[in-house]
């Protein structure tokens, strides 16, 4: 039975960062990328995700933790992508896609 989780996806900085609506870059290692996932068990750190996009664009991340979330009542799934670099087209894929929300890091 499939469980609901949430990824939060930390990725890779990249030469020529991505420009918010300010028009100003967007810093990679300042913010994290979080969607609600279906998973078979809760994965343990270390294991590998397969992820995707809306839009078909699929890559590997590792997860680091798990952990529960009493006032949402979801675990929370920390990963970062499994790649040292991402492309610029994947980036794009990610910052594009509308499941995947932008959380800047406090």
């Amino acid at each position: 039975m499939p469980i609901e989780v949430e990824a939060n996806l930390a990725i890779p900085r990249i030469k020529n960062p991505m420009t918010g609506e300010d028009g100003y870059p967007i810093d990679n290692g300042s913010v994290r990328f979080r969607k609600l996932i279906q998973v078979s068990a809760i994965p343990k750190p270390g294991e590998v995700l397969q992820l995707t996009t809306r839009d078909g664009v699929e890559f590997a991340a590792t997860v680091t933790r798990a952990e529960w979330h009493e006032e949402r009542a979801i675990f929370i799934v920390s990963c970062r992508y499994a790649n040292r670099s991402i492309s610029p087209s994947e980036c794009a894929s990610v910052f594009g896609d509308p499941e995947w929300v932008m959380r800047p890091l406090l």
